[in-house]
């Protein structure tokens, strides 16, 4: 478009607010963000932290043996104190013991009544010991007989007792708590032969 001023022609641009028409306008950008292509130092990254992460559990659960082992010495160390521990307390209780022994063999020349007194205090001391340690003596002689605290080495008809009762203790048992010690050696008393009943079966 051109304008005559003063006699002269001048070329003006395009008027302001009209669009302006050109074929090498650059085209319009889009919208639409570029794809990012994936980075190669992810996997990298994330290798590193699994390879973290197991060292720390690895690390940890070499702490928690160590501990384990630790732990498992101590109360060892405590069950074998606690064990010598109550051997030396029963030992010291039984030195007393030998000490009456020694002087008892040492009475000889008093003549037996002395030996006799010195065997029947220690005997009185052995079984205080025995008791307070929790020992119960096993006396059954006219009780009925117990299986799992008596053992039967003869039955037969003894007189003044019922069938099936202890008739005589050979030799005493023990019983410490809730266990036996040692079974009595008893004889029981039986039906008379002739009876009508058959005598009590002892095992």
């Amino acid at each position: 478009m051109s304008r005559r001023r003063n006699g002269e022609e001048t070329e003006t641009g395009p008027a302001q607010g009209s669009p302006a028409a050109t074929d090498d306008a650059p085209p319009a950008s889009s919208s639409e963000p570029a794809e990012l292509e994936p980075s190669a130092s992810a996997p990298v990254d994330e290798n590193a932290e699994l390879r973290r992460e197991v060292a720390e559990l690895k690390d940890a659960l070499l702490r928690r043996r160590a501990d384990f082992e630790n732990y498992k010495k101590r109360v060892e160390r405590d069950r074998a104190a606690a064990t010598a521990d109550a051997e030396a307390a029963l030992l010291r209780q039984v030195l007393g013991t030998v000490d009456n022994l020694e002087r008892a063999l040492q009475a000889q020349d008093g003549g037996a009544e002395s030996l006799r007194e010195g065997i029947a205090l220690t005997h009185r001391e052995l079984v205080a010991m025995l008791e307070a340690l929790g020992v119960e003596t096993l006396a059954p002689l006219g009780q009925p007989f117990n299986p799992a605290e008596h053992q039967a080495i003869l039955h037969e008809p003894a007189e003044g007792f019922e069938p099936g009762t202890v008739a005589e203790v050979y030799r005493k048992g023990f019983r410490y708590r809730d266990r036996l010690l040692r079974p009595a050696l008893v004889k029981v008393a039986s039906k008379a032969s002739g009876s009508e009943d058959d005598d009590i079966e002892v095992q």
